[in-house]
């Protein structure tokens, strides 16, 4: 199991895992020839050792052989995956303003709610991280290029409005676009950023280029695409003729957006489901996963356990008062 989840610079070694089989064998020989003995005869060792102390002797040949098992590990130079901090990245985070996202069914409203926790989600972003803010409805417009000014994000996270209609897959293109108008990294410019794509909607398009076409296009690239489907079934707003129209979020379209682009897809109903998806998403894109040589791991498993074994040994040979 050990082989299968871990890369090792010296596999030969672990041959030597064999023996630990072997010792548990050689093991439950002599206990069961002890327990035949002491069926025909008493023994001084039932004093030194009385039955119900049984099983801090088993443990304490149990933790021997894992320790050295654990040094047999460490002796193959395991190589393991370790999340580090991303230095720089940069996160586009498209907002959905159709007049959908003025329902109630979310407080005050599904915009203002995303609007809250989208500026908390900017402020947990590490800071070499750049933020680029696009909103869409019928069109998609790029609010704030690539940048580490998170002030200048939040303020024009505050001015966005409700406007008609839905194109996301002009909001991926949009985002696509915008790769070109990330600030090169001073230290290696020539070395393209990671980059990721938050989209956050309660619908599906009705204008607009296809949003799989613009998916696969973010595939291509290298650039996964996240989507929150934001608010209810319940949601409603103001019709143009009187009365109120329903508006139940759908997340059908931004479900396979999401699979399309290699991307992770999240629903939320309130501001807190919403806040706690963003949290998730922040820690996700802020680490990055590095093999990593992990002998020293295994050395200190070995350690731990060839301690609980000696404290065993001590506790069963000790005459306490």
């Amino acid at each position: 199991m050990i082989a299968m989840a871990l890369g090792f610079m010296r596999p030969e070694r672990l041959w030597a895992l064999w023996a630990l089989p072997v010792f548990a064998l050689v093991y439950a020989v002599l206990v069961w020839r002890k327990r035949s003995r002491l069926r025909r005869q008493t023994s001084n060792l039932q004093v030194l050792f009385p039955k119900k102390r049984n099983w801090i002797r088993h443990a304490a040949v149990l933790a021997a052989i894992l320790s050295l098992g654990s040094l047999v590990v460490a002796w193959a130079m395991p190589n393991g995956w370790t999340q580090v901090p991303r230095e720089r990245a940069t996160v586009f985070l498209v907002l959905d303003v159709s007049r959908s996202m003025g329902a109630d069914d979310v407080a005050p409203t599904r915009l203002e709610a995303a609007e809250e926790a989208a500026k908390s989600f900017v402020d947990e972003l590490p800071s070499g991280f750049n933020v680029c803010l696009i909103s869409f409805a019928k069109d998609a417009t790029i609010e704030v290029t690539p940048t580490l000014d998170r002030a200048l994000v939040k303020t024009a996270i505050d001015r966005l409005t409700l406007q008609p209609s839905t194109a996301i897959g002009d909001a991926i293109y949009a985002a696509l676009g915008a790769i070109s108008l990330i600030p090169p990294d001073p230290d290696d410019p020539d070395e393209p950023e990671p980059a990721v794509i938050v989209l956050l909607s309660d619908g599906e398009s009705t204008v607009g280029q296809p949003s799989s076409e613009a998916a696969k296009k973010a595939k291509e690239m290298g650039i996964p695409v996240s989507t929150i489907a934001f608010g209810t079934a319940n949601g409603t707003i103001p019709g143009e003729r009187g009365g109120y129209d329903a508006v139940p979020v759908n997340s059908a379209e931004l479900k396979r957006v999401a699979q399309l682009s290699g991307g992770q897809f999240f629903e939320a109903t309130d501001l807190d489901q919403l806040k706690s998806v963003y949290d998730g998403i922040s820690r996700s894109i802020g680490y990055e996963e590095v093999e990593d040589e992990i002998t020293e791991r295994f050395v200190g498993y070995a350690v731990v356990l060839a301690v609980i074994a000696a404290a065993g040994l001590i506790m069963l040979g000790a005459r306490w008062p």
